[in-house]
């Protein structure tokens, strides 16, 4: 009879969350950090929209030590590495630019209305949002990001629906939330090869945002 020990660490989901950290999750959370670092242009406070466990959050401080981080989520992890204020997935609990900069990550494809969610956080942003996000440009885009996504919510009890742009639709969803794109980096090799054939090339983005001049 095998060990119920051993059963434990022969779960294919334990394994494979195992691999995952050691090869992707790691380099994704250094390089996410690295890219807002060089998006977000000055020192300030920041406000995570669904910062989770906040491990990227907790990374980009280590990198800028002029940023103050804290976070807001659904639902609070119990072992975050920031602080988390749980929200209502609408509507921030914060005054009218009470942080210098948001930074909403992979979060907005999961919103219904993208455009609201920004509007939101460009209310309590001082001096800019900025989004990390997939794009749906290119062949098999759509069909691979929906992978991405059903591996990443491997094991969860219920996996919100997902709404993925093309450039135009983005550039739709900032028009809307009265934000307009100050700068856009793709290609940002979030993954190590051979992941990165698949996963990276044009799907991914980061995009810093400010509010959109009012027309005269």
């Amino acid at each position: 009879m095998v060990d119920s020990a051993v059963m434990v660490r022969l779960d294919p989901k334990s394994l494979l969350d195992a691999v995952g950290r050691v090869t992707v999750r790691n380099r994704r959370v250094r390089r996410l950090a690295g890219h807002l670092a060089q998006a977000i242009p000055t020192r300030g406070t920041v406000l995570d929209i669904g910062a989770g466990e906040g491990l990227v959050a907790e990374a980009l401080m280590q990198l800028r030590r002029d940023l103050r981080i804290e976070g807001v989520d659904v639902s609070v992890p119990p072992h975050a590495r920031i602080a988390i204020t749980p929200y209502d997935g609408t509507e921030l609990p914060f005054a009218d630019q009470s942080f210098d900069y948001v930074t909403i990550i992979d979060q907005l494809h999961r919103a219904s209305e993208p455009a609201v969610v920004l509007a939101e956080a460009a209310r309590v942003a001082r001096y800019g949002v900025v989004v990390k996000d997939r794009l749906a440009d290119g062949a098999l885009a759509i069909q691979t990001l929906r992978f991405m996504d059903w591996v990443e919510s491997w094991g969860r009890a219920a996996v919100p629906p997902q709404h993925y742009l093309t450039r135009d639709e983005w550039q739709n969803a900032y028009y809307r939330a009265r934000l307009a794109p100050v700068s856009n980096v793709e290609r940002l090799a979030l993954y190590p090869p051979p992941f990165s054939w698949l996963f990276d090339r044009n799907l991914h983005f980061v995009a810093l945002l400010r509010a959109r001049a009012p027309a005269r």
